[in-house]
């Protein structure tokens, strides 16, 4: 057995990346997948498109690299984290589509959990804010409002699971009903002090135990795969959600060690060791993995839309063509000609949590062109992971001299410079970028023994580049400062119901 195969289930689309006995990548499939939007503010996915789009992508790497089922040593999966799904486990058919991390159909039921006292609890539980984004506020709404689910859900015959969760019981031709630590604590379910699902919580969210999955370590053998549309014999052997795996996958294993993925969103995570850090800044303390029966922490810093802006200057505006057309276009200015674009479509995640604030873009003029824009919006992402460098540095009373970068827009060399003057730290960038996906590899092959799992010699150990500061201090105040200006127009921009 010569490889190790990633699923990487992400927002947008689903990946399947295959590594050999080296740890070198060797071949990658991709396949998008709808994103649903049946209200402004809500976002869905076809479960069972998830599913299919992940099968086929496996299906088109296993092929093109012409290694058969029996070639695999370990499965890793690593995916969107928080997007709630839930099925009959009679027939295994989802009760509605899921609601994704991003949707904000709860705000205002988190809003009510605060105004009734819920919030010290629920965060000293959790490590997580009162907010829509996670889990457990999805899965009650999906209980009130498709009929028959709270009756079903209380006789025991549904199944509660995040992406993973769902993608485990698919491969296994729903033989297995688990999650791992990393994923279980972006419920606001679970305990991460004691590593364990919260009955206290579970009444507050008025859901039913018997929906939940059983936890398990981010790296074991979990079950072999058996799923009847699938050809593929191996054991998953690895499970962490995509900004766990990540860190790991940058190898982030000591307290102070840091790492931005850019995807989707963009997610700062920060190694505390074996102890939560309680956050004063707002941010989110989160199981980073669990390694036989010791449980990791970070802090995270969750920025709800990263590369999503540029995809919609891809498809909302149409000024660009396709993703990497960013770039040279942004390039082809010098600055944003004091446009300020912050991506707020989502509302506003770490560290200022704001359900109810949008998108704004301000400082138009009629000299304002579609370069200026592009600009604005490369600077909008590297803003919001600054507040969230300043807030973590805070948190942990440690100044971080350097951030490890990964995903789709960590390649846009602009960006990754532009993120090093406004935050004022080194960016540094792997050879190997596919590092969620490597994460859940490396998670995988350490439960069967493929992989020395911290070899110097790694491919994974590779620097590609390293991004210097190199914005002059005034300008980088003022730049900051239009951002602040720019932030408050941009919240609450809804109003509560």
């Amino acid at each position: 057995m010569s490889y190790v195969l990633a699923v990487d289930q992400g927002t947008t689309s689903s990946r399947a990346v295959l590594f050999d006995r080296d740890g070198s990548l060797v071949d990658i499939g991709q396949r998008e997948f709808r994103q649903i939007f049946p209200a402004p503010g809500w976002v869905e996915h076809d479960p069972e498109e998830i599913w299919s789009s992940q099968r086929d992508v496996i299906t088109e790497v296993l092929e093109r690299a012409r290694v058969g089922p029996g070639d695999i040593a370990a499965i890793g999966i690593t995916n969107q984290r928080e997007t709630t799904i839930v099925w009959d486990r009679r027939t295994g058919v989802p009760v509605m589509n899921a609601i994704v991390w991003q949707d904000r159909r709860t705000a205002d039921a988190c809003e009510r959990l605060v105004a009734d006292g819920h919030a010290p609890l629920i965060t000293e539980r959790t490590g997580l804010v009162v907010d829509a984004y996670f889990s457990a506020s999805k899965v009650a709404w999906i209980l009130e409002h498709v009929p028959g689910a709270r009756a079903d859900a209380e006789a025991g015959h549904l199944a509660f699971g995040t992406v993973d969760t769902w993608l485990a019981w698919k491969l296994t031709g729903g033989r297995v009903h688990v999650t791992e630590a990393s994923n279980a604590s972006r419920t606001m379910l679970f305990d991460i002090n004691r590593g364990a699902w919260d009955d206290e919580l579970l009444g507050v969210f008025g859901i039913p135990r018997s929906m939940l999955p059983g936890v398990r370590g981010s790296s074991e053998v979990y079950a072999e795969t058996s799923a009847p549309d699938l050809s593929l014999a191996a054991p998953i052997a690895g499970i962490a959600g995509d900004q766990q795996a990540a860190l790991y996958g940058q190898s982030c294993f000591r307290p102070g060690l840091a790492k931005t993925t850019y995807g989707t969103g963009c997610f700062m995570l920060l190694n505390t060791g074996d102890r939560p850090v309680e956050s004063e800044s707002r941010l989110l303390t989160t199981v980073a993995w669990k390694l036989g029966d010791r449980l990791e922490y970070a802090l995270e810093g969750s920025v709800f839309i990263g590369g999503a802006v540029v995809q919609w200057l891809r498809d909302g505006l149409g000024i660009i063509g396709a993703a990497e057309e960013i770039e040279p276009l942004a390039r082809s200015v010098d600055d944003s000609g004091g446009v300020v674009l912050v991506p707020a479509f989502a509302g506003l995640g770490a560290p200022h949590w704001d359900p109810h604030a949008r998108g704004a873009l301000v400082g138009l003029t009629r000299g304002t062109t579609s370069a200026h824009v592009a600009r604005a919006a490369l600077e909008g992402i590297a803003h919001q992971v600054a507040d969230v460098l300043a807030a973590m540095q805070s948190d942990a009373a440690l100044e971080i001299r350097e951030i490890r970068v990964d995903g789709g827009a960590a390649a846009n060399d602009l960006l990754m410079q532009i993120q090093a003057d406004i935050a004022g730290v080194t960016i540094v960038r792997p050879r190997v970028t596919e590092t969620t996906a490597l994460g859940a590899a490396r998670l995988a092959a350490r439960a069967v023994g493929f992989w020395p799992d911290d070899d110097e010699n790694a491919p994974w150990r590779e620097v590609d580049r390293r991004f210097e500061p190199a914005m002059d201090a005034g300008a980088v105040t003022r730049s900051r400062s239009r951002w602040s200006e720019a932030l408050d127009r941009a919240r609450r921009w809804e109003q509560p119901a």
